[in-house]
């Protein structure tokens, strides 16, 4: 008995940690944070941090999936999945700290034995499988040509968002959601191909 009141501390001071975290990197981002300040915040040392975690990055990746779970509660209500990719992107440029993090540990994730390599993996995965439903949707609706790969074109949406959120951080004047919500209106405006 004593043992499952320890067990339910520990979760509840890892959820602790993932929450206090979200609020520390979404105003000071990945280079700005040390595992020192962020231990600081919950009362404990660095070493009393990571012993919730395998590893600091471990810790990273948990961060990024709470900040997912915030943002998928937040905004997949009943709205269509390619919209949403668009607002999320808009939110992102008020959260300079998680799109940094975002940046850093996405890119080394590519290597498999990173601790965060399977969340990535996971987390493109579903994007992919989402947008490509949200493209089928709109194509079923006759707002997308039919001839457009769905895969495929969530595949380069999913890298343009990447690619425009680093452009961002280089340069914050660009409108990250602008520019999205803009590939979407030419990809929208496709002409839609009949077969003679």
């Amino acid at each position: 008995m004593a043992g499952r009141g320890k067990y339910a501390k520990g979760v509840a001071k890892r959820e602790e940690i993932l929450r206090t975290a979200l609020d520390v990197f979404a105003i000071q981002g990945y280079r700005g944070t040390s595992l020192r300040e962020l231990a600081e915040a919950v009362n404990l040392s660095q070493a009393g941090v990571l012993h919730y975690f395998d590893s600091k990055e471990e810790l990273f990746a948990e961060i990024l999936r709470k900040r997912d779970e915030r943002d998928n509660a937040e905004y997949s209500e009943g709205e269509d999945v390619i919209d949403t990719f668009v607002e999320v992107m808009r939110h992102n440029a008020d959260r300079p700290g998680f799109v940094s993090l975002y940046a850093n540990i996405s890119a080394a994730a590519t290597e498999p034995e990173h601790a965060a390599h399977e969340f990535f993996a996971q987390r493109y995965e579903n994007m992919r499988l989402n947008l490509a439903d949200g493209v089928r949707t709109r194509q079923a609706e006759g707002r997308m040509a039919t001839d457009l790969d769905p895969e495929m074109v969530a595949s380069v949406m999913l890298a343009a968002a990447d690619g425009l959120q680093v452009q961002w951080l280089l340069k914050p004047e660009l409108d990250m959601a602008e520019h999205l919500d803009y590939m979407w209106s030419i990809l929208s405006s496709a002409p839609i191909r009949t077969e003679e």
